[in-house]
């Protein structure tokens, strides 16, 4: 969608319904605002975070604003794990790359000696502190999650060398429960929950989203209305809702939106339906 032609139609700085908006767009809620400053709390410690919930809800937002706050601090050193679902050869791989140490995956006692070795030194001469943040967290092996805690401590548990982000929805908190992963389970020293979007925090959303990318009187009150209450409480079906109506919109040339409008882009055509002819007698 042209940047240019938005602007042009409506006065939008950007698409205010695309996944990738700029961090000063972000919907901030006092609840993942409380999180996040306790998750800069526990950097200064290290340990482990838990981010839960189901599609949409807002994790992912989250971990983007958690990334943001982290990477502008001068002693924190933020990494991302790009691929939850690797093998073991394969996560320590990655976390060489992130934190740029030459491993031998085939050598894993090899690399834990080294990436720990690389943080307790890092530590030590300047005192920035590792940060992984995980999305997608349920598709990671039991045997990466194990080693994750294990690499990520020394002292017999005092010394905490890492911190880790976990994100994932419900299936995480089911591995989580497994045998071999309650020792991980309880090391988690903040968590939060997303939950379904009530119906004024999504016309919050829409608002704050609309307001940030230069026209707040976009959409009619009653269409905001309708959108909301077609959502089911998810933040995500909410911004696809509306990102496929400012297409049509951008294609039609339409200047404000509303309920009508609406109706025409979801609302299905009833098909025609042929006259049966009559049988002959």
């Amino acid at each position: 969608m042209s940047a240019k032609k938005l602007l042009a139609l409506w006065g939008l700085k950007w698409n205010p319904f695309i996944a990738e908006l700029p961090h000063e767009a972000l919907w901030v809620t006092p609840k993942i605002e409380s999180f996040a400053c306790r998750v800069e709390q526990l950097v200064q410690e290290g340990g482990f975070a838990l981010i839960s919930g189901e599609s949409g809800t807002g994790k992912s937002v989250t971990l983007r604003l958690i990334a943001s706050r982290l990477s502008a601090l001068r002693d924190v050193s933020v990494g991302v794990l790009e691929r939850p679902q690797s093998n073991l050869n394969d996560f320590y791989r990655e976390l060489g790359d992130i934190f740029s140490v030459t491993l031998i995956p085939s050598n894993r006692w090899g690399g834990f000696r080294a990436l720990r070795e690389r943080w307790r030194a890092h530590l030590a001469s300047t005192r920035i502190k590792p940060v992984l943040l995980v999305d997608e967290a349920q598709e990671m092996a039991p045997k990466v999650l194990s080693e994750l805690r294990i690499l990520s401590s020394a002292d017999f548990d005092a010394t905490s060398l890492l911190t880790v982000v976990l994100a994932g929805d419900g299936r995480l908190l089911e591995l989580l429960r497994q045998e071999d992963l309650v020792p991980l389970g309880t090391r988690i020293r903040t968590r939060l929950n997303t939950e379904a979007a009530s119906r004024e925090e999504l016309l919050e959303l829409l608002r704050h989203s609309l307001s940030k990318a230069g026209n707040g009187s976009l959409m009619t009150a009653e269409l905001m209305d309708t959108l909301v209450d077609h959502s089911a409480g998810n933040c995500r079906v909410l911004m696809t809702m509306c990102g496929e109506l400012l297409a049509h919109g951008m294609a039609q040339e339409v200047e404000r939106f509303d309920e009508k409008f609406y109706l025409e882009v979801f609302q299905p055509r009833p098909q025609r339906v042929a006259p049966k002819k009559k049988a002959r007698v």
